[in-house]
């Protein structure tokens, strides 16, 4: 039996390439309608401390009040606030003590300033319990983003678990990963507070000041990304494939894109959402991941994968007489499937070794097939033959072949009587039966056979 396995030259790389399709051509659909931005205040017994002039609770309600007022006119924006802390005297330990002040809505502006002027610090630190309520404070819209701004100076004090609070609402979709402004804390804030959100830390006014409008641009601001696909020299030169972006936390889809490039022949971008942190899979054969991927607010991001690819073509020599063959793709040494692949017809894969099975009659197997960078690796079957068996009687059976100096089962006979047309590879083989209606073991019959390529072998029996 002829099987064949060649490899073509090297492609030739036309151009670099990177992520395709502007923002502006994918479908508007995908968008986010709104952003909601919570601000969630603490206002505890340690706000008290002092910030160089003033005390930290004077230093972020004139700050916060200073950005409530500048996103006034900032279209698709909602606030709202919620604060903790500040109800009950700490000596009380009220580790319920958070209250949504204002909630969101249009033109809420000048309610949270008026709040924000009322407010003292009194009570304790209770950040878990905060975040847990703060989930119902947004309203129910999949097609927002809805974003905490935490500000606070001091750790849990309730007994309370704010980095499983923070994962369990993002894996439900109800928020992105929250900011966290540290105001004032020492060098375990960022330890702390790392499993929550985002850290910022503020030890001045000044540094307060800088991080609300760094934090309030990463959560605003349109940001860009280019995804380099790597062949094995590092190049990016790996193009035309689809690409997903999920939310790591949640694990919902967020974008959809095919890479390709842009009508000048240099990598495109698109616009994405920097707050998330994504798992972005490439849809190659087989697949190739990239996890938790951070996008930085305000910046052309550009976030290299390694995909080198080559192909596969499967070919049936001559006039095929199959209905529709097709070839099982695994990596080799595993029984990891890939893809099942029609014959005559090319596909890519990522490089590497990979074993196939050819669903022929019999069947073909072949181990440690390589697919090389930019190469196209030709695997070749001959023409089959046909063998039509005829019964008169009706038999029991099937037909073998030899291997390794023993018989392999190709294919049962079936009992009814009249003609069967099988399509067969080339080779030897060796029919077993005997009469269904005899039932004598010493009448088996034992026929040798060939079969040809484009041929057609008969064969009476019984």
């Amino acid at each position: 039996m002829k099987f064949k396995i060649f490899f073509s030259g090297k492609l030739k790389v036309l151009c670099f390439f990177a992520l395709s399709i502007f923002f502006s051509n994918y479908s508007y659909s995908q968008l986010p309608n709104k952003t909601r931005i919570l601000f969630l205040l603490d206002a505890s017994g340690s706000m008290y401390a002092r910030m160089g002039n003033d005390i930290r609770m004077g230093v972020a309600k004139r700050l916060l009040s200073k950005m409530v007022d500048s996103l006034r006119n900032q279209p698709n924006l909602e606030i709202a606030l919620r604060v903790y802390g500040h109800t009950t005297i700490k000596e009380k330990q009220n580790c319920h003590d958070t209250k949504l002040e204002v909630p969101f809505s249009r033109n809420n502006h000048d309610d949270i300033l008026k709040k924000l002027i009322s407010l003292k610090p009194l009570g304790t630190t209770l950040i878990a319990y905060s975040l847990q309520e703060a989930a119902y404070d947004f309203p129910t819209d999949n097609r927002s983003r809805n974003i905490i701004i935490l500000i606070t100076d001091g750790l849990e004090e309730c007994n309370g678990d704010p980095c499983a609070v923070s994962e369990a609402m993002q894996k439900k979709g109800v928020i992105l990963k929250p900011f966290i402004i540290g105001v004032g804390g020492d060098e375990n804030f960022a330890k702390q507070f790392d499993c929550v959100g985002r850290y910022f830390e503020a030890n001045t006014e000044a540094d307060f000041n800088d991080v609300l409008r760094v934090v309030i641009s990463q959560a605003l601001n349109n940001t860009t990304l280019q995804i380099n696909l790597l062949d094995q020299s590092g190049r990016p030169y790996e193009t035309d494939v689809n690409m997903t972006f999920y939310d790591s936390k949640s694990g919902r889809m967020n974008e959809n894109f095919i890479h390709t490039l842009n009508d000048r022949g240099v990598p495109d971008t698109i616009s994405i959402d920097p707050v998330n942190l994504y798992d972005i899979e490439v849809h190659t054969l087989p697949p190739v991941k990239k996890t938790n991927v951070e996008i930085i607010a305000g910046r052309h991001n550009i976030i290299a994968i390694d995909a080198p690819q080559g192909k596969l073509n499967l070919k049936v020599e001559g006039v095929t007489n199959y209905n529709r063959l097709q070839c099982l793709v695994k990596k080799a040494g595993t029984n990891n499937l890939v893809n099942v692949q029609d014959f005559n017809t090319t596909e890519k894969y990522i490089t590497g070794s990979y074993d196939i099975e050819i669903l022929s009659t019999p069947r073909i197997t072949e181990k440690n097939i390589i697919i090389g960078q930019s190469k196209v690796t030709y695997v070749s079957i001959p023409q089959p033959g046909k063998l039509n068996f005829y019964s008169r009687l009706g038999v029991v059976g099937a037909i073998y072949r030899m291997k390794n100096n023993k018989l392999e089962w190709v294919i049962n006979i079936s009992n009814s009587s009249g003609s069967q047309i099988t399509v067969l590879q080339p080779g030897h083989y060796k029919l077993v039966c005997r009469a269904n209606i005899d039932k004598r073991i010493v009448s088996t019959k034992r026929l040798d056979f060939e079969i040809k390529s484009g041929q057609v072998t008969n064969l009476n029996v019984l």
